[in-house]
């Protein structure tokens, strides 16, 4: 089987088409409306301890297909700075380095990653249908629990009881989250008008 390497157009390409007159200006726009995307799902929550269970990963892998890799890691990398520098955008309206270096902060560097992944996937038209947005997906979800388990793991007394409070908590509500985005990403293309993939 050949492997594709062209690159699709994003989705929020077709809606918003990239012009060199204006494409620092839309980059601002777009970033600051995806960091505040996230910093709202963040707030979605249920609280455990030590990593809290929220809808920040939905964002993340979302805003990553619509976005495209480069877009979607600096507005994930704008949410990460907002959060350091003291706003409230963390789950549970935390911030600052003791929240962006605590036990969750490994979940949050890996939102990166899993962006950065997803994006790519996404530029390769992994965003049209079901199967293949809910394997980028879940290609996200993978990246971004590899760096939070390893750096939980440090604070929960190891691996195994890192994955006892950092991953199976998890599991049902992260594929549910990761069902909804598979469906909502290729309705969504329906209707801005599927281009050729």
């Amino acid at each position: 089987m050949a492997t594709v390497s062209t690159t699709e157009p994003t989705l929020i390409s077709a809606i918003w088409p990239a012009r060199a007159a204006t494409a620092a200006l839309r980059w601002i726009v777009l970033m600051i409306v995806g960091s505040a995307l996230l910093a709202v799902c963040s707030q979605i929550a249920v609280p455990l301890t030590p990593v809290p269970i929220t809808m920040q990963t939905f964002a993340v892998l979302v805003i990553a297909m619509a976005y495209g890799w480069r877009l979607g890691a600096a507005t994930v990398a704008l949410y990460l700075a907002e959060g350091a520098v003291g706003l409230p955008v963390y789950a549970e309206l935390s911030s600052g380095p003791a929240a962006l270096f605590g036990p969750t902060g490994g979940y949050l560097f890996g939102f990166l990653l899993a962006a950065a992944i997803v994006g790519y996937l996404a530029e390769r038209g992994w965003d049209r249908d079901i199967p293949r947005t809910a394997l980028a997906m879940l290609a996200g979800n993978i990246a971004l629990y590899v760096p939070g388990l390893i750096w939980l793991s440090g604070f929960v007394d190891g691996f195994d009881n890192a994955i006892t409070y950092g991953l199976k908590p998890f599991l049902g509500g992260d594929l549910l989250k990761l069902g909804l985005a598979a469906s909502l990403m290729p309705l969504t293309w329906g209707l801005v008008g599927r281009p050729r993939s």
